[in-house]
């Protein structure tokens, strides 16, 4: 183990999009394996963060997948007087 003190949690979340994508190189990513390694409450997040994005994926579904439904009356005449307005 190191004697050099760990990234903070405010470091760990500017990285955390990187990390979750392997996009950081090798000693980055130890100290950010690293101080999960001590600190529960970046865990949580990280977990929080993780489910989240899952969660959004299930929720929208494959973005090829073509619009089920029609649009409801009321939105495409709020669309058509909102266009007419800008014009």
């Amino acid at each position: 183990m190191t004697d050099k003190p760990c990234i903070t949690c405010k470091e760990l979340y500017e990285f955390l999009a990187d990390y979750l994508d392997g996009a950081l190189v090798p000693d980055q990513r130890r100290e950010f394996d690293r101080h999960l390694g001590v600190c529960p409450s970046c865990v949580a997040y990280l977990d929080g963060y993780q489910r989240t994005i899952a969660m959004s994926k299930e929720a929208f579904g494959p973005a090829d997948e073509p619009a089920t439904g029609k649009a409801p009356p009321e939105l495409l005449k709020a669309i058509r007087e909102a266009r007419s307005r800008s014009t």
